[in-house]
């Protein structure tokens, strides 16, 4: 099946006098002002984040014995290569478990989060610092510029072209962020559609600005309810992809979201999912909206904003950035910016982990990635799971080093 940039479009135009197909593009604005469906979206699409730090530095440790020359030999050879995904909610810790891992099994570190591929994006996005990430690659991190549209077809191209030369260096792939969309698209794969207009998304683009988000989501809820109640009102970038899709493809974006995809080959997939308790996870990210906005976030949105074309500019649409933009633009008080900003965050740590817990075969545990008890915790799983070589295991020292044996 062709995957979503392969599709091949009709050569006649797709928009003409203002009507696309599969419906009159006026004709769903004269309906739009009516009602939207219901405001509850606890199981909504995860909106682009902005994430925030996981850890105030890692744990120092040795990678003169990388584990990929003893513990996953035999894996390596294997046609199913190991890959671990860590999956979970903002504020719990991902970026320090990855660096950990990945230091452990020899690995490279492949970023999933949607903020986190935009250059300029550091503080808003929980970006870890060049200095704490141990000397291991980060890949997909500040690949584009801030005014750039890069969807999830985009990043799983990149992804798997990542992969392929992780995979061709001998190293483990460990993958780590916090768009479930993304992640997805990696590993399942992405519906047959049409591919984009741009024409008609600035058209819905204009209009969201024009009209505001809510109604270009009253559109969405007349052409395809079921997307339109998983979508969130304020997150316009997927609005106006469903609503593309919509109108170019002449079917609802649901349907096609159901047809067969084409999922990664060749890899077996080890997922870790980080559940911290809740209240501690609040605390959590209270304390990193706090740090984010006292440590630089402000003159990142002015630097931002001062490059963009429109407000529209993806990064700016993000948690954290769009309050602080509102703070720079002078439409909030810097008191509600950050408070906005701790609500909304917790709300959307609650919608990721409703989405990561749909994610099939996860192997949950109840903390915060840098807690050392949970890091062995997870080592010894993964010890158990990835096939290793007669007589090599993996070893956590009091130091926190890490040693194959």
């Amino acid at each position: 099946m062709t995957l979503l940039g392969d599709f091949q479009p009709p050569p006649k135009v797709w928009i003409q006098d203002d009507q696309f197909r599969g419906g009159s593009f006026q004709e769903s604005l004269q309906h739009c002002d009516k009602s939207g469906p219901s405001d509850e979206y606890d199981e909504a699409v995860a909106p682009p984040t902005a994430g925030f730090p996981g850890f105030s530095g890692a744990n120092p440790m040795s990678a003169a014995l990388p584990l990929s020359s003893s513990f996953v030999v035999d894996a390596l050879k294997s046609s199913d290569y190991p890959l671990v995904a860590i999956v979970g909610p903002t504020a719990s810790g991902k970026s320090a478990l990855a660096v950990r891992l990945a230091a452990a099994l020899g690995g490279e570190i492949i970023n999933f989060d949607s903020v986190q591929v935009y250059r300029g994006c550091d503080v808003g996005s929980g970006k870890l610092p060049v200095d704490q990430r141990q000397g291991l690659p980060h890949h997909l991190i500040d690949i584009v510029e801030p005014g750039t549209t890069f969807t999830a077809g985009d990043f799983r191209r990149a992804g798997l072209n990542v992969l392929a030369a992780v995979r061709r260096r001998g190293k483990v792939p460990v993958l780590v962020g916090g768009t479930g969309l993304y992640l997805r698209a990696l590993l399942v794969g992405l519906f047959a559609g049409p591919p984009r207009s741009e024409e008609l998304r600035n058209r819905l683009r204009e209009l969201s600005l024009r009209r505001g988000r809510e109604f270009v989501h009253r559109m969405l809820a007349r052409k395809d309810s079921e997307s339109a109640s998983r979508i969130h009102p304020r997150d316009a970038q997927k609005v106006i992809r469903a609503l593309e899709v919509c109108f170019l493809a002449q079917h609802p974006f649901s349907d096609l979201l159901g047809q067969r995809r084409e999922g990664l080959q060749g890899f077996r997939v080890f997922k870790v999912g980080l559940n911290p308790p809740r209240a501690d996870l609040y605390r959590r990210i209270d304390l990193r909206v706090n740090e984010m906005y006292a440590g630089g976030l402000l003159d990142e949105v002015r630097a931002l904003a001062s490059r963009a074309r429109n407000s529209a500019t993806p990064p700016l649409e993000a948690l954290g950035y769009r309050q602080a933009l509102a703070f720079v633009q002078g439409i909030m008080a810097i008191e509600d910016a950050v408070w906005d900003t701790q609500t909304a965050t917790r709300q959307y740590a609650k919608r990721q982990l409703t989405w990561f817990r749909r994610e099939p075969d996860v192997r949950w545990f109840g903390g915060f990635g840098n807690d050392p008890d949970l890091e062995q915790q997870v080592f010894d799983w993964l010890e158990e799971a990835i096939p290793v070589r007669s007589g090599n295991r993996l070893v956590l020292t009091s130091s926190f080093q890490v040693f194959g044996m």
